[in-house]
């Protein structure tokens, strides 16, 4: 059970706690936005299931830029600094966020990195949440964007089996796609008419984090929410 968000106490107590928590979590959420908002940050909150490739996804965007915008992360994870250290050998300046029993991140979270991860100079902050799709979905972070990543070998019912992560959700990232081959019977389509069932404007975008095929359809859309990034850097991404 996780001891801030009360996923496993019983009906009653869990709606009072959500509801509390939640009402402060939203004030300190807006509060990051508008700190974002100030120093001109784009922030993405990168969810999806332990092992879907949400790093490997970062360090394959650092590679693609080759510097051309300025990145920085925060790492959600009950134990160990391991994905920060992978995004700082990548050259993106990261902190890890150790969350001991707590299964996703929360805007106090980030307000307290952000005072170790200043955010002057940096075009795209990446929050990695916590491997876990269910409870991220629910808590606020001051976030721009919402980013969900999946794996090919996950199966193509997760949409209908976590819909809340999906609902919440600007953009699906299909990772791996490098292993189609070997998966017999495995279509991208399937994932994707899942996700029209639960996903209000669906919209999905296929790679594969490392063969680095697909990173350019994924820089356009971070231009796009950053129009301030310039046009530059996207071109610069392996198609």
């Amino acid at each position: 059970m996780c001891e801030t968000c009360g996923c496993g106490a019983p009906q009653r107590v869990e709606i009072d706690v959500h509801e509390g928590i939640l009402a402060g979590n939203d004030r300190q959420a807006d509060h990051n936005r508008a700190h974002f908002a100030a120093h001109g940050v784009l922030a993405v909150n990168l969810m999806g299931s332990p092992g879907s490739g949400k790093t490997a996804i970062l360090e394959a965007t650092a590679r693609s830029l080759g510097g051309s915008w300025r990145l920085a992360a925060m790492s959600g994870d009950l134990a160990t600094d391991r994905d920060a250290q992978r995004l700082r050998q990548a050259g993106i300046p990261s902190l890890s966020i150790t969350t001991g029993s707590a299964c996703h991140l929360d805007a106090e979270m980030v307000h307290e990195a952000l005072h170790e991860l200043p955010c002057d100079g940096v075009d795209i902050l990446f929050i990695e949440n916590v491997g876990n799709l269910v409870c991220p979905a629910v808590f606020d972070l001051g976030q721009a964007a919402n980013v969900v990543v999946m794996s090919v070998t996950e199966g193509e019912d997760k949409p209908l089996k976590y819909p809340v992560m999906f609902q919440k959700a600007d953009l699906v990232l299909l990772n791996k796609t490098d292993l189609l081959p070997h998966l017999s019977g495995v279509d991208p389509a399937s994932f994707l008419h899942n996700l029209e069932q639960v996903m209000p404007g669906p919209e999905m975008l296929t790679l594969s984090a490392m063969e680095g095929e697909g990173m350019r359809p994924w820089l356009d859309w971070l231009q796009m929410r950053r129009p301030a990034l310039g046009t530059e850097a996207a071109h610069t991404a392996d198609g």
